[in-house]
Parts: structure tokens; sequence; C-alpha cells
């Protein structure tokens, strides 16, 4: 199933926020990686770089299955993060539980918006449904 326009609009909503906190959380393990030389340093900073631009990436292709994919891919891996930097274990827990909430949600919103219009098209108004059809 692809997703609807307010799915996509929160799910992008939600990757974007994600990408930001991802990037931040990167400098940080970067530059702590730096202070205690760290030879792994740089492998945080390309590693953070890329998953911050996994989640841009998901967030432009939410049109079809693949962004919802790509979208559970970036939830996985921030949780992986948190190996790195515990601190983006907090992160992947409020971001995979918005992205869930986001999905969820903008299916059911979706699926509301198109009985509406489905119901518009049949010349059947809301209060006419309301009231099982009938007339007064």
């Amino acid at each position: 199933m692809t997703p609807g326009t307010l799915t996509r609009r929160l799910c992008a909503t939600t990757l974007l926020a994600q990408a930001m906190s991802v990037f931040f959380g990167t400098l940080v393990a970067w530059r702590l990686g730096q202070t205690t030389a760290d030879p792994r340093a740089q492998a945080y900073l390309w590693g953070g770089l890329v998953l911050t631009a996994l989640c841009v990436v998901a967030a432009g292709a939410l049109r079809g299955r693949a962004g919802i994919l790509l979208g559970w891919l970036a939830q996985f891996l921030t949780l992986a993060a948190g190996v790195v930097l515990p601190a983006m274990l907090v992160v992947a827990g409020l971001f995979g539980f918005l992205w869930w909430l986001c999905l969820t949600q903008g299916m059911r919103m979706d699926r509301v918006t198109a009985q509406r219009a489905a119901q518009e098209e049949a010349g059947v108004g809301p209060d006419e449904t309301a009231r099982g059809g009938e007339s007064d």
C-alpha cells in the first residue's frame, strides 16, 4: 500500500526532525571520539552522516513503499547508533514511536478522507451518513 498525502506529510516531518537529531548526535560522537583519541572517530562521523542522509532520502521517497521501508531502516539504524552514543537510544525510542504513530494514524486519516470523498461523490452528505442515510 502506498502512503496517502497525510501519511507522507506526517512521516516526512518525523524523518526530517530525526535527521537533525541524528546529525547533532553524530557531531557529539565524533568530537567525543576525537577528545578520547578513539581511532574510530572518523567512522562515527561518516556513519552518522550516512544515517542523516538516509533519513532525508527516506522522507523524499515516501511516495511509494520504498520510502516506508527506508524509514523503518532509519529507525533501526538509529537504535543501533545507541551502541556508540547511548543518548541515541532515547532519540531512537522517541522517533521510533513517532514514526509508528505517524504511519498508523496517517493511514487512518487517509482512509477517512477517502471515505468522505467517496460519500461526496455518491451525493451522500455527512448529516445523512450520521443518520444512516434516513431522511426526515
